[in-house]
């Protein structure tokens, strides 16, 4: 099967060195690559099955200026919620394709051990559950991926266990121990189900790989980009020193900034994130502990 993956950064690699396994894949992006199979952007486009890994914050834009719709069948692997408008990925997608062509990856997932052919599950998500299987079946055997209809679910997940994942990396940073992070992170899951179940997600998808599964991997581990931002808020360093020294996109940051607007905006209480963005903003780490802790 001829797939194109769209993103040539770590999880672009990844999915493509994965879906490469048993598929005819090549890969593309803004910036050539002088790597195996990588093609312009449009011969890329010319493929039946696409994967996206644009960041979430540069999709609309991208799409744009560069996407035609030719009855391409898309699953984006990217994940969070776009600042200036609010909207959820599928939201955007869907103003460039049908929702019967679209599917999104969602689960506990990170890159480096995906290229490492390490075992791990996913889910593919779709309000076509035959697209959502056919894209199942291009991963390899040591990739479960299971698949689900609860797109929305799915997106809240994804979006928002990266903003709980900073919180994580400064709960560690602080050293504040193993029993406020699993306090922090058993919060942070009702946090997110609270969120996600007001825009129509499914229970079960926030006990789930796409939920629990994710959240826990990300924030607990230095792996995660998210993370590693909150070691360094909890260091006092500059959020702008932080994402320099990264070298990557951690979509935590934005998306912080846009659910604690929608959740103003709707009416959901949402204090985890709502801190988070404080302390993205400046407000001593302690305090934003103190808020927390004070919470009636």
């Amino acid at each position: 099967m001829k797939i194109a993956v769209i993103g040539a950064g770590k999880w672009g690699s990844a999915l493509f060195h994965a879906l490469g396994q048993n598929n005819d894949c090549v890969i593309s992006s803004r910036t050539p690559r002088d790597i195996p199979n990588f093609v312009s952007l449009e011969d890329a486009l010319a493929c039946e099955y696409l994967v996206f890994t644009i960041p979430t914050q540069a999709t609309a834009q991208w799409l744009e200026r560069n996407f035609k719709n030719n009855g391409q069948k898309i699953l984006v692997a990217s994940k969070g919620i776009e600042t200036k408008s609010s909207r959820f990925l599928n939201e955007i997608y869907e103003g460039y394709v049908s929702a019967q062509n679209l599917a999104f990856l969602s689960g506990p997932t990170f890159s480096k051990e995906v290229e490492k052919k390490l075992p791990c599950a996913l889910v593919i998500n779709s309000l076509n559950l035959d697209l959502a299987a056919r894209f199942a079946s291009f991963f390899p055997s040591y990739i479960k991926a299971y698949t689900s209809d609860d797109v929305i679910g799915a997106e809240v997940c994804g979006a928002y266990k990266n903003v709980i994942a900073i919180a994580g990396g400064i709960c560690d940073g602080l050293g504040l121990g193993n029993n406020a992070r699993a306090s922090l992170i058993s919060r942070g899951l009702v946090e997110m189900a609270r969120f996600g179940k007001y825009f129509g997600a499914k229970d079960e998808t926030f006990i789930g790989l796409s939920g629990a599964g994710d959240l826990f991997l990300t924030a607990s581990s230095i792996l995660s980009r998210n993370y590693r931002v909150g070691l360094g808020i909890a260091r006092n360093e500059e959020l702008e020193k932080i994402l320099n020294e990264l070298g990557e996109v951690a979509e935590g940051v934005d998306t912080a900034r846009a659910i604690s607007k929608l959740a103003k905006e709707k009416g959901i209480y949402v204090p985890i994130v709502d801190e988070v963005v404080k302390m993205l903003e400046g407000k001593d780490v302690y305090e934003s502990l103190k808020s927390l802790l004070g919470r009636k």
